[in-house]
């Protein structure tokens, strides 16, 4: 039932952020261009820009949300985040290197989008080498940890190699935006719940490696196995993402949490309204960044750290509070 509140939840906030923007929309301007009868410039920021800008948010947002929620369960840590497999540091570092090695402006957005799938999916493959050879999780943590810094010390290289208009379009794609999306965007971010459907799958197993390693080898669920699973389908839900809009801080974190809160760890309602509520806030937090300070855009990046770092302190500090007490 709450997962079908969600659901309604979701389609309703996806309606009502067709009418927020620098342009003010009216009930009745909206029925005409659903009818055909609008205006062609009204239809056009409705149809071509808006609608295909908050269904990128919802899909974007329910991958980074469902992946959070599969590595917090996979390495049994509720600090873990889907930017611990390398995939965001990658993905920014390849992207940076195209907008400084590569070429102008004009292919730049095309560029940018594959260059940040290719580095995100390589840093991921490399945490993944260095884990399995390691032996366990906390090999494959550490090795996230360092390939996380080694690839944002290659951002701030690259960037203090930038010029100033490339120094401008790295920082914005590094701290997430949703502008330009298209239909073409959402077409490729169609792969992601395509992932996060095989993430729900593992549901179940994620449920049996909360027992521990030895316990769910009896029980037939191979821990190694699994982890290159997981890993790799969070890789591309979580890669597609971040290609597609830059990073997004805190939402595979904070989600998870808040699902945990109100409907309990069980994976098999946890990843998908992990996924419908991360769509949500993703949604949430792009309409207030186009209208905060319109006609001028907030980076909505920075929207989710804003309000993700201090509401992750309070879940800190909440769940201290909760075990002294106990």
């Amino acid at each position: 039932m709450k997962l079908f509140f969600l659901t309604c939840l979701l389609v309703c906030a996806v309606f009502a952020s067709l009418f927020f923007g620098s342009v003010a929309i009216s009930l009745k301007d909206m029925f005409l261009v659903f009818t055909g009868e609008g205006q062609s410039s009204l239809s056009t920021i409705v149809l071509n820009i808006r609608l295909p800008r908050s269904l990128l948010a919802m899909l974007v947002g329910a991958g980074v949300a469902a992946s959070g929620a599969a590595i917090q369960g996979l390495f049994r840590n509720p600090l873990a985040d889907p930017a611990l497999i390398g995939v965001s540091a990658g993905a920014a570092l390849f992207a940076a290197l195209f907008v400084v090695v590569g070429g102008g402006q004009g292919a730049a957005m095309l560029g940018i989008t594959g260059s940040g799938f290719l580095g995100g999916v390589l840093a991921t493959f490399l945490v993944l080498f260095v884990g399995r050879r390691g032996g366990g999780l906390s090999t494959m943590l550490l090795a996230g940890i360092a390939i996380n810094a080694i690839a944002l010390s290659g951002v701030g290289l690259l960037s203090y190699l930038s010029s100033d208009t490339q120094l401008r379009s790295i920082s914005f794609w590094a701290l997430g935006s949703l502008n330009g999306a298209g239909w073409s965007s959402v077409s490729f971010a169609l792969v992601i719940p395509i992932a996060v459907y095989f993430i729900y799958r593992e549901a179940p197993n994620l449920n049996v490696i909360t027992l521990g390693d030895e316990e769910a080898e009896y029980l037939g669920v191979s821990h190694t196995k699994l982890q290159l699973r997981i890993v790799l389908l969070c890789a591309v839900a979580v890669g597609i993402g971040v290609a597609l809009t830059g990073v997004i801080a805190f939402l595979g974190l904070v989600v998870p949490h808040l699902i945990r809160m109100t409907l309990g760890s069980n994976h098999q309602t946890l990843i998908p309204a992990s996924a419908l509520l991360g769509g949500l806030l993703l949604l949430m937090a792009d309409v207030l960044s186009r209208t905060l300070l319109a006609p001028a855009e907030l980076p909505v990046g920075i929207l989710t750290a804003l309000v993700g770092g201090p509401f992750f302190i309070y879940l800190i500090l909440y769940e201290q509070k909760t075990r002294l007490a106990i």
